[in-house]
């Protein structure tokens, strides 16, 4: 299965941003895939490494960020079911909501937002913004409370409550939390680094 993901993962076009390398382009852009869906770049070379690839973090780092430089376009998500949710997260010492949302298919991130309050007003405008900028007409959305139902409703989307197929964003939320626990708990610096 992951070979036929490393064969999923290969793009022509991406072959001259990354010519003179010891790796496959197909590796490459694989483990740049798997990096872009939420995999920190230890769980990228681990599971290269179980492919037989064996690289360091540093190389999947200038991966990435080559492939960032060559202005190609990352995948784009179906929008056929998207989970949302919200987090609470402390900057400089204050407590602020972060929102995301999620395509349930190609594990995007298609939007965050930080609020300084939480509830159905902070939720209406992440949504009516993540509208503005995708096509939700089919998109079903995932979310974990009747509150997000109103709020849907409010914005003319549809979605309903599900605890089981979303668990993608919640682990998002717990691999971001963990690498803010790395900044001793609290994140310092400006809303915009946090969204960032």
């Amino acid at each position: 299965m992951l070979a036929d993901l490393v064969s999923e993962s290969y793009d022509a076009d991406l072959e001259e941003s990354w010519e003179n390398e010891r790796t496959a382009t197909p590796v490459r852009a694989f483990a740049v895939r798997l990096h872009q869906t939420g995999c920190s770049l230890r769980e990228t070379t681990t599971i290269l490494a179980e492919l037989g690839v064996e690289r360091s973090h540093g190389a999947v780092w200038n991966w990435v960020h080559r492939l960032v430089d060559s202005g190609c376009d990352p995948p784009e998500a179906q929008l056929k079911r998207v989970a949302v949710d919200e987090t609470a997260v402390k900057i400089n010492g204050e407590w602020s909501w972060l929102y995301a949302a999620i395509d349930t298919e190609t594990k995007l991130i298609l939007d965050i937002a930080l609020f300084g309050q939480h509830g159905t007003d902070p939720a209406a405008a992440f949504l009516h913004r993540l509208d503005e900028r995708h096509d939700l007409s089919e998109a079903e959305f995932l979310v974990d409370q009747f509150g997000y139902r109103i709020v849907l409703s409010r914005v003319g989307l549809s979605g309903r409550v599900n605890y089981t197929d979303r668990t993608l964003i919640e682990k998002w939320f717990q691999t971001l939390k963990m690498r803010i626990d790395r900044f001793h708990t609290s994140w310092v610096g400006s809303r915009s680094s946090v969204r960032e």
